[in-house]
């Protein structure tokens, strides 16, 4: 079993920046891709990103391309998550996810709010 608690989500302005933190616990494979995914109010939850152990593989969705960087600390299994220049479109509750595959993870989180005002 892996027990993950996202935490850094809050209420900014259009433009702003947040960082989101997921702390991992539990039956960790060092092979285990990290990633978040995210749902918008009345929308199915989607992709944003992903990485490898070591953060040599990355991947993202297309809308958060340059804006959003995801990064690992493996030493304190924690997976983070900075977004940048923040829209209203990325409102959403965030998920942080634990698996063998970007889009089919095993193991979530309850997920942090995240609400972009303009």
């Amino acid at each position: 079993q892996v027990q993950l608690v996202e935490s850094g989500g809050g209420l900014v302005q259009t433009g702003a920046s947040l960082r989101l933190s997921c702390a991992a616990s539990g039956r960790l494979f060092s092979g285990y891709i990290m990633g978040w995914s995210r749902q918008a109010p009345g929308k199915e939850r989607e992709f944003v990103a992903a990485s490898n152990w070591n953060g040599g593989y990355t991947n993202y969705a297309d809308s958060v391309k340059g804006r959003f960087t995801i990064s690992r600390d493996n030493d304190k299994n924690m997976v983070y998550l900075q977004m940048n220049s923040l829209k209203v479109e990325d409102t959403a509750v965030y998920y942080c996810g634990v698996g063998w595959s970007d889009f089919s993870m095993d193991y979530w989180g309850k997920g942090t709010l995240v609400t972009v005002s303009s």
